[in-house]
């Protein structure tokens, strides 16, 4: 009694007291945190670091930024491919020195050649870290992966908040000095979550997505490429836009609030608060909801239709007085939550699901590029499509979305259905090797 559905009780103390996966789990998490926190801190000082620290204009800083996004693409399917041949604790452990690395030697350069090349590699880092992250996740949590990934998007949104925090102090000393203490900062969180991943176990698996308690009963058959697999690629195709949640909340709420609406410039900040808190609260109860591949499937659907209402809410904002703008903007960030909720089920649970369990490492490279590209060409979709385009432009990209929402819910469903058929077969293939096997043991 006083359990919850996925087995787990206590509220969110007491399941990351308590995680899928045991003590290495709560250590991994700890490190997510610590790792977050960096990010936070890096994520808000970046763009000012780079502008009054460093002296560069919009263009240059522009071009650094998306070199950068574009670097980063590259860092989940490098760091799937390496865990086919490598241990995850130590690949991780090399993201974050890495990352350590860069962020040091961002002190100290001038010449802009360099600087581009510094923040390329700090971003290969760290989408190769949430792959391996990813991949260590599905390992020692096994079929409780969601509550676990429910659990790590806990943990970052607070890591997130604090590492903001942390910036927002520093940013209003404003001096040069503050800026670099925030950059020691981020580099700290590396040296902390370095330290914290070493605490862990090599999760059982090597180039197999296994719990710790559980092995293949018999050797799989070689996989082939995910590169050559159409179905997957087909997946991670439709993923790209089913990820647009981020852009929409991070760049289209706010340039659509400062430039279309006459809300207060001061809601902005609301947006994050509120996306962070809904997060915390309704993460675990959404993720149970949609548990295991048929909740993920099932929450395409919804996906798609509560992006479409915020899309339709930020339209509708457009020509209204200011009371009215907040409001609809507000509800508007709410819906985006929700839907971002409802896509880290699906996309988490689907880029396992639909891998063969016997190259799960390098598939999940493949699919971690979703959120790596969305990063780098959403927000221009906004700016230079959607935005210009005004409000049809929200209502057509709402419209959109959800139609790929429904394509990929069936998909989804065709390629779940085709790899449960050769399990079926060779379930029942063991049940009748059994029956002979008793039958030919009460004949004797």
């Amino acid at each position: 009694m006083g359990r919850s559905a996925n087995g787990s009780g206590g509220g969110l103390i007491g399941q990351l007291r308590r995680p899928p996966g045991g003590p290495d789990a709560r250590t991994m998490l700890l490190a997510q945190f610590v790792d977050r926190t960096g990010t936070g801190v890096w994520a808000a000082a970046s763009v000012l670091y780079f502008t009054f620290v460093r002296g560069l204009d919009a263009g240059r800083l522009g071009l650094l930024l998306g070199v950068a996004a574009v670097a980063g693409i590259a860092g989940s399917p490098l760091a799937g491919r390496a865990a086919e041949r490598f241990t995850v604790r130590g690949l991780l452990t090399a993201c974050h020195l890495l990352r350590l690395g860069t962020m040091a030697l961002l002190l100290v350069v001038d010449q802009y050649v360099l600087m581009l090349l510094l923040v390329a590699l700090t971003c290969l880092g760290e989408r190769g870290a949430k792959t391996l992250e990813m991949l260590f996740a599905t390992r020692v949590a096994g079929e409780r992966r969601g509550e676990y990934q429910a659990l790590f998007r806990s943990v970052a949104n607070a890591g997130y908040a604090l590492g903001a925090g942390i910036a927002a102090a520093g940013l209003a000393v404003g001096t040069v000095t503050a800026y670099r203490a925030l950059i020691l900062a981020n580099a700290l969180s590396f040296v902390l979550a370095a330290a914290l991943v070493r605490r862990t176990g090599e999760p059982a698996g090597h180039g197999l997505v296994v719990t710790r308690s559980t092995a293949p009963s018999r050797p799989e058959p070689a996989a082939g490429s995910p590169w050559r697999d159409r179905g997957y690629l087909l997946f991670v195709l439709l993923d790209m836009p089913l990820n647009l949640d981020d852009s929409v909340l991070n760049v289209g709420l706010p340039l659509w609030l400062v430039h279309h609406t006459t809300a207060p410039h001061a809601l902005v900040p609301a947006f994050l608060v509120l996306n962070t808190v809904l997060v915390v609260v309704l993460q675990l109860r959404v993720s149970a909801w949609a548990q295991g591949p048929s909740g993920a499937v099932k929450s395409l659907a919804w996906y798609g239709v509560t992006l479409l209402a915020s899309c339709l809410l930020l339209a509708a904002s457009t020509g209204r007085g200011a009371w009215a703008a907040s409001a609809a903007l507000l509800a508007a960030g709410a819906l985006v939550t929700f839907a971002e909720l409802l896509r880290s089920v699906s996309s988490w649970e689907l880029a396992v699901s639909l891998a063969p369990p016997q190259a799960r490492a390098s598939y999940l490279g493949v699919a971690g590029m979703s959120q790596s590209v969305q990063k780098s060409a959403g927000p221009l979709l906004l700016t230079g499509v959607v935005m210009t385009a005004g409000p049809v432009g929200w209502i057509g990209l709402g419209a959109v979305v959800t139609a790929l929402g429904a394509v990929q819910r069936r998909a989804a469903a065709r390629r779940l259905a085709a790899l449960a058929r050769p399990e079926e077969s060779e379930a029942r293939q063991d049940g009748r090797q059994v029956a002979r096997e008793v039958q030919r043991t009460t004949s004797m």
